[in-house]
């Protein structure tokens, strides 16, 4: 055994399709495009979504309504998840550490789903009705951030 005996696995390693080398390559003259045509041509690259001319799909669609840019969206996180954070003040990096909320930089409207345990001081963006009145029933605050 020696380097000059090394060899490929067999069938792991293939020859790449030289087109256009003569009648007996079965590639050659059109090198495989057919006979003219948009496709036969050089530097053709077929858009996305194009069909043959055809007026494409995402155009033949009708379409409704509109999208506002200026929507607010909100990380909503019910007062159930909040009890399980054992902290009395409760700020929108713990909703991150605890897992409840992706980034800090998120907007987070608190809502009333379920109860806390005990007073608690908790910022965040938006409020509902009942999460207000349900945080203090339990004697603790609904604080707005940005206001």
């Amino acid at each position: 055994m020696s380097l000059s005996n090394l060899h490929p696995a067999p069938g792991s390693r293939k020859d790449r399709k030289r087109r256009g080398r003569g009648p007996g390559s079965g590639l050659g003259k059109t090198s495989g495009r057919g006979n003219k045509g948009q496709l036969a041509g050089t530097g053709y690259a077929r858009k996305r979504g194009f069909e043959g001319g055809q007026m494409p799909l995402h155009r033949r669609i009708p379409k409704r309504g509109f999208t506002n840019i200026f929507k607010k969206e909100y990380a909503e996180v019910n007062l159930d998840r909040l009890g399980k954070i054992g902290k009395e003040e409760i700020l929108p990096k713990d909703l991150v550490e605890a897992g409840v909320i992706k980034r800090e930089r998120e907007s987070i409207k608190i809502l009333g789903n379920g109860s806390l345990s005990g007073p608690k001081i908790i910022h965040a963006h938006k409020f509902s009705q009942s999460a207000i009145k349900k945080i203090e029933e339990k004697g603790g605050k609904a604080v707005l951030i940005g206001s």
